[in-house]
């Protein structure tokens, strides 16, 4: 239960990003240069996937270092309990505040058909955790996750597993961004009974099987995703830049192998190109 909601929170960042210049089409990166004495590896994830087979490449990085950094240490044992303590709406809000009798029908509709359970028993739950619930809906598939695969690695090389952030730095994103657009993207999804995700969902995992990063950007212009369209650098490059010096940090300790959300790679304020601004050598492993 700790890993799938730590994932449900994740999953939503790896569709996340905007337009950039064309990258090559790969998404995992090695990191050298900048007083390293050993490369470290960048590997661009898909929270949730159909499946999340480690390729060679990504096992030979894996040997090739010493620890495995996420978004988030995955492994804390505190993190279920702070993430279902940051769930709630702040100020007593629910989501009738925000939505009218017929809209509020249309999502209990939508959750009582998709998910077996009434929204009236969670109308006090962020609408993106609301939204959330429903990801494994929109897949034809059983949920896999780069990240658990990861992770298992990682404990069988008996080696350490940290954060790039806290769940508490994640949780702020849904706090600073407003609920009413949080709540447009449930409406729609309601709306059409899911036809956009599933639609979303199935283009993002062709593009992420074609290892085409720049092109996962593209997808974020659609302004029938409020959440992602308006606030990207909320999303995206404020978290990115914050990023930069963690993980200088982290692979002049030691080799590291990092894995985030494949959103994070391309673009101006992308973590490839703020690695090159840094100092590194950030090369395509193909």
């Amino acid at each position: 239960m700790k890993h799938l909601l730590s994932l449900l929170l994740c999953v939503f960042f790896s569709i996340t990003a905007t337009k950039a210049q064309q990258l090559e089409n790969s998404t995992l990166w090695e990191i050298s240069g900048n007083g390293l004495e050993k490369p470290s590896y960048l590997f661009g994830t898909i929270h949730i996937t159909c499946d999340a087979s480690l390729d060679s490449d990504i096992k030979k990085a894996l040997d090739a270092t010493t620890q495995l950094v996420l978004e988030l240490d995955m492994d804390d044992p505190t993190m279920q309990s702070k993430m279902m303590g940051g769930m709630y709406m702040k100020d007593g809000k629910t989501l009738k505040d925000y939505v009218s009798d017929e809209e509020f029908s249309a999502i209990d509709s939508l959750f009582t058909n998709q998910a077996g359970m009434s929204i009236n028993m969670m109308q006090n739950i962020k609408p993106f955790f609301l939204t959330s619930m429903l990801y494994p809906k929109m897949m034809d598939c059983p949920m896999e996750s780069f990240e658990l695969e990861l992770m298992k690695a990682t404990k069988e090389q008996n080696e350490e597993v940290y954060g790039l952030e806290t769940i508490e730095d994640q949780l702020q994103v849904f706090e600073t961004i407003p609920y009413e657009d949080q709540v447009a993207d449930l409406i729609r999804m309601a709306k059409d009974n899911l036809a956009y995700d599933k639609a979303t969902f199935a283009k993002m995992f062709k593009i992420y099987e074609e290892e085409n990063i720049t092109a996962m950007l593209d997808m974020m212009d659609d302004e029938n995703n409020k959440t992602t369209a308006k606030h990207q650098d909320i999303l995206l490059k404020n978290r990115n830049i914050n990023w930069i010096p963690r993980i200088e940090e982290y692979a002049k300790a030691q080799p590291t192998f990092f894995g985030v959300g494949a959103g994070h790679l391309a673009g101006e304020y992308g973590v490839i190109k703020l690695l090159r601004k840094a100092g590194f050598t950030v090369l395509a492993v193909q």
